[in-house]
């Protein structure tokens, strides 16, 4: 059974001119691919292409060549026939700060013809009942961001697009973003996010597509990309580490200093590790598996990435 996908690209591109007439590729033949449900993490540094690849798939930008499409609509033609199931949070929402949350939540359901009655549902899905009544001014960054996700939600979109939504926000504020785009998912809405920060993202997706220099590195389940990927590595503990680094290397490890004591050992027979080791006399305080993470596939994708160089 093929898998429905909410957002199709192709071939997309997107080229500027600079200020001294030459050609900068934002994005360079992308081809993403988001199925429907769960929280699909679209990744890269800053400056890849992901804002870019944004504005273009809400018809905010026009590309350059390929295709988009958005729940089988063409991009840009198509997108009025299916807007009413988009939401999206691209740039900082223009709220009154003189009015309270839930007076800007209700202004701006009156102005789409959306029922007052959905914005007691959006303020408590963001987490801001019990705030909701204090004044926009007072809001900290991440509780502006939740207002901006609750503005979204009132027209009950499937397909919510956040553009680098924790950006700026404290350790607490990036906790409060994560649990409710969290809680979107398990209710249904596919959430494509948007952000740089690999380590938190995959707290909350379930899959990814990991881009550099505008073009697609990888994509899929998440744990189908922790999966593949560098031999595995172990985080070797011994009470002589010059002497255990010599056996190792000795032996055709491939070790790398950890820089706080262990060493990385890459393997994928840690029976092999403890062997050389014992047969070196040198014994094993710890021994265990270094857990991939999707900062660690992405420096891996791009270690020896050449793909920036004509861009």
């Amino acid at each position: 059974m093929t898998e429905q996908l909410v957002i199709e690209t192709s071939g997309l591109r997107k080229e500027f001119r600079t200020r001294g007439g030459g050609l900068r590729v934002a994005v360079n033949n992308l081809d993403l691919a988001v199925p429907a449900g769960g929280v699909h993490g679209f990744l890269g540094p800053n400056g890849s292409g992901k804002t870019t690849t944004i504005r273009m798939l809400l018809g905010l930008a026009r590309a350059t060549q390929g295709s988009m499409r958005v729940f089988g609509e063409t991009v840009p033609d198509g997108l009025p026939a299916v807007i009413d199931r988009v939401g999206a949070v691209v740039e900082s929402p223009k709220f009154s700060p003189n009015f309270s949350g839930r007076q800007n939540l209700q202004l701006l359901a009156g102005s789409v013809g959306v029922p007052r009655a959905k914005v007691d549902a959006a303020i408590e899905t963001v987490g801001l009942t019990g705030r909701d009544r204090d004044r926009y001014k007072a809001y900290s960054l991440g509780m502006k961001q939740r207002l901006a996700i609750a503005a979204t939600l009132l027209k009950d979109p499937q397909l919510l697009i956040l553009d680098e939504p924790t950006n700026g926000l404290d350790p607490g504020g990036i906790r409060e973003i994560r649990d409710t785009i969290r809680l979107l998912g398990q209710q249904g809405v596919t959430v494509l996010l948007s952000s740089h920060i690999l380590a938190e993202v995959q707290q909350v997706c379930t899959s990814a597509t990991i881009i550099g220099n505008g073009r697609v590195l990888a994509s899929g389940r998440v744990e189908e990309l922790l999966a593949g990927g560098t031999a595995a590595s172990y985080r070797v503990t011994v009470p002589d580490v010059p002497a255990a680094r010599a056996a190792l290397t000795e032996a055709g490890f491939v070790v790398v200093p950890d820089g706080t004591g262990p060493l990385l050992v890459e393997s994928e027979d840690p029976g092999r590790i403890t062997r050389t080791l014992a047969d070196a006399g040198v014994y094993l305080t710890e021994l265990g598996p270094v857990r991939r993470d999707l900062e660690s596939v992405f420096l891996d994708l791009t270690a020896d990435d050449m793909l920036g160089r004509d861009a």
